[in-house]
């Protein structure tokens, strides 16, 4: 496991913790996408609405937290301000604040929403004849919104080769509406599709450096809900909103500690 990521994973851990928030497996399956992404796109956090930015959009806003650390590590945020996630008039809520947080292109938490909000800006940077990139996260289970498909269609149309989308393929709708074979559904949406290990930093950067010549860029992450702790991974669903007491924090902490080795 990267360092940088494992020690993002610790301040999930550990704000989960104190705050009583937080979507830790989702969180857990997105920390190398994104800190591959915010290592990759231009941006400036010492200015961050500079016109000449790429922007990023997390469409899967319930992962809010794990993007608040990777924020915190690119200098956004102090990481002293994490532990109010959550809190009573804290500026980090459970979904991302764009009007409150530095960094925060778009509000996101309802599914599906971000994703065509995404599209637009790039379309926008299309029609301006901007060399701005536009980047979107978006889940798997929020591939079941009919929006991310009416949207893509439109980014493909428009041939937004300005625009990539990484799909974190973490599996989580496999009790009810599981999108099988997506690297087939997005080709035959006429995107051009890479496939790459979604916890591999290295690799993730690599897709990630290019523009496509002339067809919106679908990266599939294949990633694990929960990654990095066994617990989380075996019960995923049990998970999905809830954090961690003292022994369940100690306990988790040492099976990331262990995975990490």
């Amino acid at each position: 496991m990267h360092p940088v990521c494992k020690r993002i994973r610790e301040q999930i851990l550990y704000v989960s913790h104190v705050s009583g928030h937080g979507h830790i497996p989702t969180c857990f399956s997105v920390v190398e996408v994104l800190y591959a992404v915010y290592s990759v796109m231009k941006h400036n956090p010492a200015n961050p609405l500079w016109e000449g930015r790429d922007l990023f959009v997390l469409s899967k806003g319930h992962a809010a937290l794990a993007y608040y650390c990777i924020l915190a590590e690119f200098g956004y945020l102090n990481k002293e301000e994490l532990v109010t996630f959550g809190s009573y008039q804290s500026r980090l809520g459970c979904h991302a604040d764009r009007l409150k947080v530095p960094g925060v292109e778009v509000s996101t938490g309802s599914l599906g929403h971000g994703f065509p909000v995404a599209v637009g800006m790039a379309l926008a940077q299309k029609i301006l004849k901007s060399e701005r990139r536009v980047f979107v996260l978006i889940g798997d289970g929020e591939s079941n919104e009919g929006t991310v498909w009416e949207s893509l269609m439109v980014a493909s149309h428009n041939k937004l080769n300005n625009l990539t989308i990484i799909f974190d393929y973490n599996k989580s709708q496999e009790r009810s509406l599981p999108i099988r074979q997506p690297y087939n559904k997005f080709i035959s949406f006429g995107c051009e599709v890479i496939e790459v290990d979604g916890h591999e930093v290295d690799s993730l950067k690599l897709s990630l450096e290019k523009c496509s010549s002339d067809k919106v860029k679908l990266i599939i992450a294949n990633t694990i809900k929960g990654y990095g702790c066994k617990t989380l991974i075996d019960n995923m669903f049990e998970w999905h909103r809830k954090s961690p007491d003292a022994d369940q924090y100690k306990k988790l902490l040492e099976e990331l500690n262990a995975q990490a080795i």
